[in-house]
């Protein structure tokens, strides 16, 4: 029996993990028809099928359940061998793949992208922006952004940006013969506009007043899941909207929004960085964490 390539062993490894030739192929920087060229000759090698392929799924067979357990912490135990290596340059090198929802890729996220890369020209970026609460490990990410009550257990979690706050918006045309609203209750008099996580669960609006919590289910004409939906519908009067403040900043200086329950809406420590406790953590990911520890500091000093 030849001996298998690395390289194809590594193509297994990706496709049993994300169950889907199209990821793995994204994740090895590869064509999808070359990660299944790759399959197709180490199951031939092997004299094994490692993979059950149809039109709608990929799942490993039990062969390939145990070749994968077995390759996981081989592969893990390389990786730590070349970061070993890679301690010894000058400046960090390699991948590094961030998982961050919606509002934390565009709130604190995308105005450090251009800052971290040009302090490490050597490291490659990957970010994937998905509102879905991810297994960041399972899914081959180095760390992910969420807000602290989203986070995966048992991960190292580091603040990153400052605190964030939630707030109620309309558009003066939406309040015109309206009487706004003066406290939580009064939004079941409104049209809210709702949104939907990828799990298929409406978001309640949760409000705060001296230490007294308050949950109200948005009623309205209009559910959508994206953000961006949720402003432009607010924008043109569709009805209110719960929204991060920072997003919509300039529309409020401009006052085609008009914040409503201020005094219901208190910040909260917003978003953290976080990632698996390792051995031998990635240069790239160090220097990321480095450096969102660093911003942090020098946020507080202003």
């Amino acid at each position: 029996m030849a001996r298998p390539d690395l390289s194809d062993l590594a193509a297994f490894a990706a496709v049993a993990r994300h169950r889907s030739f199209r990821r793995a192929a994204i994740e090895l920087g590869v064509s999808a028809s070359a990660v299944s060229h790759a399959i197709r000759g180490l199951e031939e090698r092997l004299g094994v099928r490692l993979l059950n392929r149809t039109t709608r799924s990929v799942t490993p067979t039990e062969a390939g359940e145990r070749l994968l357990a077995r390759l996981q912490p081989a592969f893990r135990d390389i990786a730590e061998a070349v970061e070993e290596v890679n301690q010894f340059r000058h400046s960090p090198v390699g991948t590094l793949k961030i998982n961050a929802s919606i509002p934390a890729a565009a709130l604190v996220l995308a105005p450090m992208v251009a800052r971290f890369l040009a302090a490490y020209p050597d490291i490659r970026l990957e970010v994937a922006v998905d509102s879905a609460l991810v297994d960041v490990v399972a899914s081959g990410f180095d760390a992910g952004i969420r807000l602290g009550e989203q986070l995966e257990r048992d991960m190292v979690a580091v603040r990153f940006g400052g605190e964030q706050r939630l707030i109620v918006v309309a558009a003066p045309s939406y309040l015109a013969g309206r009487a706004p609203p003066q406290t939580p209750r009064d939004l079941a008099e409104h049209r809210c506009i709702g949104y939907r996580f990828p799990s298929g669960q409406v978001y309640a609006w949760e409000f705060e007043q001296d230490g007294r919590e308050l949950t109200v289910p948005p009623a309205g004409p209009l559910i959508v899941d994206e953000q961006w939906l949720i402003i432009r519908s607010a924008l043109d009067g569709a009805g209110l909207a719960f929204v991060f403040e920072e997003m919509v900043t300039a529309e409020l200086a401009e006052g085609r929004l008009v914040p409503l329950l201020q005094d219901w809406s208190p910040p909260f420590p917003g978003f953290f960085l976080y990632y698996p406790r390792q051995r031998q953590m990635p240069a790239a990911l160090r220097a990321f964490v480095d450096f969102v520890r660093a911003d942090n500091v020098s946020r507080s000093r202003e």
